[in-house]
């Protein structure tokens, strides 16, 4: 495969990714300031979404305050912020647009029509008429894509990448999401058990798609029991350690040696971050810091990603095969 086209398929699916995991953030929150009404004249209700991106300064020099119009249009229109909802679409339709000859069409025609449907809203202004289901619907178009693509393209050497890019995508933001919210929500002895104790803890879950599948494996809300979820959990498709495992499977396949072979620097990443995590209980976490962990993870990707970058898509000199003096004929 050309690592033009691998390229195009790893970033199609990590902006996809991006872009679904930012309409999640806002639409949970509009649900959380309507389960506590106190959020709607809190001035910094908003700020943590903010605060995940990493890009606060950014924000404060473009936008001004976190006021929730100006952050719904941080993250959904702005065109100048290269992760807002917008900009990831953008980018995702031309990687598809680039690679039509190896996804199916059904993929192509789905992000397009999610793109201009984006676009659309985005041309009338900040104020979008229906908020809850506007991202309702991005959501559910990047999970139908998501369905489309399982069902009906050939799990080869492509697909493979499409798996690297979305679950390196869902691992880095599933660590943010928990770093910043828990750091953020951490029990005041005033909330402790309270009703508002509760719906933050439940805001975090929604913010991961886990809640439900949460209270399957431990009923009751606890935030060291929200982290080891969210971290170690080997079975829920969104905790870090099964984007990891499952991004280092897809690599695997892709480099053609077993799980676990580490002949390159590129394996050695992967073997180090799955190791760590693989390795680790929720105790041993408390111990070291939840946040200095999560640091550490997102510092790992970001190497992993890109030494992704520099083994199968950078463009490389080519050595020379002649002698200084020799003449090229």
């Amino acid at each position: 495969m050309l690592s033009r086209v691998a390229n195009s398929i790893f970033w199609m699916n990590r902006y996809l990714e991006r872009a679904e995991n930012i309409a999640r953030l806002i639409e949970t929150q509009l649900h959380m300031s309507l389960d506590l009404p106190s959020l709607r004249d809190d001035p910094n209700a908003w700020k943590p979404l903010v605060d995940i991106t990493g890009d606060s300064d950014y924000f404060s020099e473009n936008l001004g305050a976190p006021s929730k119009d100006n952050v719904i249009f941080f993250h959904t229109f702005d065109s100048n912020y290269p992760h807002s909802i917008k900009s990831c679409l953008t980018a995702a339709r031309e990687n598809a647009r680039s690679v039509r000859e190896v996804i199916p069409s059904e993929i192509w025609e789905m992000i397009n029509k999610l793109y201009l449907e984006v676009i659309g809203m985005g041309a009338r202004g900040r104020t979008i008429k229906n908020p809850h289901k506007f991202y309702s619907n991005i959501k559910m178009a990047c999970h139908l894509i998501v369905g489309i693509a399982y069902s009906t393209m050939a799990h080869g050497e492509a697909w493979y990448f499409s798996q690297l890019g979305r679950f390196l995508e869902r691992a880095d933001k599933t660590s943010r999401i928990l770093d910043v919210k828990y750091f953020i929500i951490l029990p005041r002895v005033d909330y402790v058990g309270s009703s508002m104790d509760s719906v933050q803890w439940a805001a975090l879950l929604k913010s991961t798609s886990s809640l439900e599948m949460y209270r399957k494996r431990f009923n009751l809300i606890s935030s060291r029991n929200i982290a080891d979820f969210l971290i170690f959990d080997r079975e829920f498709p969104r905790s870090v350690l099964y984007c990891i495992n499952h991004a280092e499977q897809a690599f695997s396949r892709i480099n053609g040696t077993p799980t676990g072979t580490y002949t390159s620097t590129l394996a050695r990443k992967f073997g180090r971050l799955t190791g760590k995590l693989n390795y680790s209980y929720i105790d041993d976490v408390m111990d070291v810091g939840l946040h200095e962990y999560l640091d550490g993870i997102q510092s790992d990707l970001n190497d992993v990603g890109l030494a992704i970058h520099d083994n199968f898509f950078a463009i490389k000199p080519v050595a020379e095969t002649f002698s200084p003096g020799e003449q090229i004929q």
